[in-house]
């Protein structure tokens, strides 16, 4: 016999809770109704902690589904969709191989979906966070052409790229992010820890300190009088930030400024024009009208002032503008690759055109990633050193004083 657990309400009205051994849940609501209890949940013992313990297992094992993951979706979906593979079976038989748990579950939702009669295209829309626009448009156009296995292909080829440029990107940052914390760091532990002792040796010499002295000894104050104050205001400007970018005024003046600095600027903005061609060159090649395209691509560049320019082209060719036209007037493009679209356009490859004029920009990105250590190396060697010049000046230069002063 099983233990079950059950709520009730007597014949005054009263809340009565417990547990009883019964065969099944029907049979402790008849011994309730015996005992003039009206049941109001029977469940079994340890269910609802069971239901949280799956919870909590879930949101612990849960994994953000990374790009890298669905770049192994779309390889796998391929090779399933190239042997013949049925779509549900394929991703009922992912879900259960899945690295990821959480995107295990994702798929399994999908398949559940299509076994009810959905399109593929339609139920990977409700997943904006892990399939684009872009991905969705040309899963569309293969599954309304029967030509799924290269749309995965062409996704897969797509999504590999960008996770290549992601990786250079963060590759060519790695260095003076770590030379930035240690700085941080150190500048902390030195203010903290080392300046406070001296400046008590420092304040007995009843005489003016040198200028590199009081520098430290005056940010050493600040920091340990009033670090809470300073918390308080980083944390505040952080959120004041937050709340400026998720406006559509302040997302877009944020992202016109990121292409304004100096030298990561233009990295950005050909990383940006790169992502643009590479994507209205698949959804054109894919069969899409040139005005959608533009619309998809205007989305996938993640950039809110790039994307409003880009639709601008869009609106000049609804107009009745050529791409060569509408993409001169946008100032986007450098004379070369204009050159390039013009040709594309006249002999009617513009999809090819526009592959080109990606890889181009992104060798350019390519080149300019390998460079930027080398840009960056000599600033942050120089703010080092002037770090440590003061560092020792502060602490050494008072010291030289009073050496000397005791000599005479």
């Amino acid at each position: 016999m099983a233990v079950f657990e059950y709520t009730g309400r007597s014949a005054t009205g009263e809340m009565i809770r417990g547990q009883v051994e019964s065969i099944s849940m029907s049979g402790v609501a008849a011994d309730l109704a015996s005992k003039g209890i009206v049941p109001v949940r029977i469940t079994p013992a340890g269910a609802a902690q069971t239901a949280l313990t799956a919870s909590l297992e879930r949101w612990w094992h849960r994994r953000r589904i990374a790009l890298v993951d669905v770049i192994m979706f779309c390889r796998q979906m391929t090779t399933l969709t190239r042997a013949g593979v049925p779509i549900t079976r394929g991703l009922r038989g992912l879900a259960e191989t899945m690295r990821n748990p959480e995107f295990g579950r994702v798929l399994a939702e999908v398949a559940g979906q299509l076994e009810k009669g959905h399109e593929l295209a339609g139920v990977l829309q409700r997943y904006p966070d892990i399939f684009s626009n872009l991905f969705v448009a040309v899963i569309h156009i293969g599954e309304s052409s029967g030509q799924l296995e290269q749309s995965f292909e062409q996704l897969h080829a797509y999504l590999s790229l960008e996770d290549e440029t992601r990786k250079r990107i963060k590759s060519a940052l790695r260095y003076p992010t770590m030379v930035l914390i240690s700085m941080i760091v150190s500048i902390g532990v030195i203010n903290v820890f080392v300046v406070p002792p001296f400046s008590k040796l420092f304040a007995g010499f009843g005489a003016d300190l040198p200028w590199a002295t009081q520098i430290l000894i005056s940010t050493s104050e600040i920091s340990t009088r009033y670090w809470h104050v300073g918390l308080f205001l980083i944390v505040f400007a952080v959120w004041v930030f937050r709340k400026w970018i998720a406006t559509p005024a302040g997302r877009t003046t944020w992202h016109r400024t990121q292409l304004r600095i100096p030298r990561i600027g233009g990295i950005l903005e050909r990383a940006l024009l790169a992502r643009f061609c590479r994507t209205l060159a698949i959804t054109l090649g894919a069969g899409l009208p040139v005005t959608q395209c533009l619309s998809i691509a205007s989305r996938a560049v993640d950039n809110d002032y790039v994307g409003r320019q880009i639709l601008e082209i869009r609106e000049d060719i609804e107009g009745g503008d050529t791409l060569t036209a509408a993409a001169h007037s946008s100032g986007l493009f450098t004379p070369l690759v204009m050159q390039m679209i013009s040709v594309g356009e006249e002999t009617g490859a513009v999809e090819d055109t526009l592959s080109e004029v990606a890889a181009y920009y992104e060798r350019e990105v390519d080149y300019d990633l390998k460079t930027i250590g080398d840009a960056i190396e000599p600033v942050m060697m120089i703010f080092v050193g002037g770090l440590v010049l003061v560092l020792a000046l502060g602490v050494y230069l008072p010291m030289w004083e009073m050496a000397s002063a005791s000599r005479h």
